[in-house]
């Protein structure tokens, strides 16, 4: 399928426009519904602040991501399935807010009823995927990608595992003013061009992320006006594993998304430390973005990880490339 870059750029352009006219029409009305987020106290102290800010702006995100794909989706069945499995996994994230914000149950979803709508999309998404044209359970190798490994049977449950991978460490990741919406938009403008690279029927899509999170970014970015809640982070992470599946890449997920993976392994040591030593810790404050909170301003955090991203996906680009 010959896919123009042209129709990238017009996608982010049509979804950063439409999230620059979203935000300020929505964000009073989150204000007005008392749509507040609520600080933990385990947290760093210099968040308390932040109580009350406006969260559940996803919303914003998936709109303009919609609005941007929306005219390139006409006959493009991949695209279809990178924004409805987004769109799915932003439904979970809404669920999980709304029980949280709006039913005042601090728990939100169970873990048990997050993880079972995680697993249930993510082979929605395979079954559907599975139909499509081009379709294999193939992936490329970062710096061999003439070289190929097939998962074989085990595809599905591979499948089922990048998603998960990637939207928790999409929702850990969540944690500073821009950090999640930032990072993303870097992982995005990398499957970008590896999209056209590929001449990929998902490029028009990666295009509509990048638009959306660049507008979401001016008022998500420090001191924000709204954060993303789990709407917008489970949402970007069902984003990020999709077009990395369809693209053959998802070991490149390594990669370029190495604040998620660093975020979900410090989590994982931290807990798991946690219980081996009854009761200490491994960081002194997980996850790690909060550790470096606790040296940094908040803004050299967010803008350091931005730089490993961008030093990372420089790194993806010489993996697609190949040695």
């Amino acid at each position: 399928m010959d896919v123009s870059i042209n129709a990238a750029v017009y996608a982010v352009l049509i979804s950063f426009i439409a999230n620059l006219a979203l935000c300020p029409m929505m964000i009073p009305s989150l204000v007005k519904l008392k749509f507040g987020q609520y600080i933990r106290d385990d947290g760093p102290a210099s968040h308390r602040k932040k109580s009350g800010t406006p969260t559940m702006g996803g919303i914003m995100i998936i709109i303009s991501f919609l609005l941007g794909a929306l005219v390139f989706m006409r006959e493009n069945p991949h695209a279809i399935a990178v924004v409805g499995v987004t769109m799915a996994f932003g439904l979970i994230g809404f669920l999980d807010d709304f029980l949280k914000i709006v039913k005042k149950q601090n728990l939100g979803l169970r873990a048990y009823q997050k993880l079972a709508g995680q697993i249930v999309v993510s082979v929605g998404f395979f079954m559907y995927w599975r139909t499509l044209d081009g379709f294999t359970s193939e992936i490329l190798i970062p710096f061999f990608p003439a070289l190929s490994f097939d998962v074989g049977v085990l595809f599905p449950v591979f499948v089922v595992f990048i998603f998960l991978s990637a939207t928790n460490g999409a929702n850990l990741t969540d944690g500073l003013d821009g950090l999640a919406a930032g990072v993303t938009a870097l992982i995005a403008v990398f499957f970008m061009f590896s999209a056209w690279m590929l001449d990929s029927p998902v490029l028009p899509v990666t295009g509509a992320a990048v638009g959306s999170l660049l507008g979401f970014l001016l008022f998500n970015s420090h001191p924000a006006r709204v954060f993303m809640g789990d709407t917008g982070s489970l949402a970007l992470g069902g984003f990020v594993a999709a077009v990395a599946l369809m693209l053959n890449m998802p070991l490149f997920l390594v990669i370029v998304a190495v604040i998620y993976v660093a975020e979900t392994l410090s989590v994982i040591i931290q807990v798991g430390y946690f219980k081996m030593t009854g009761g200490k810790r491994f960081f002194k404050m997980a996850p790690i973005h909060h550790t470096f909170e606790l040296y940094w301003p908040e803004t050299k955090v967010v803008a350091f990880f931005y730089i490993i991203t961008a030093m990372a996906c420089l790194l993806g680009y010489l993996a697609l490339m190949g040695v």
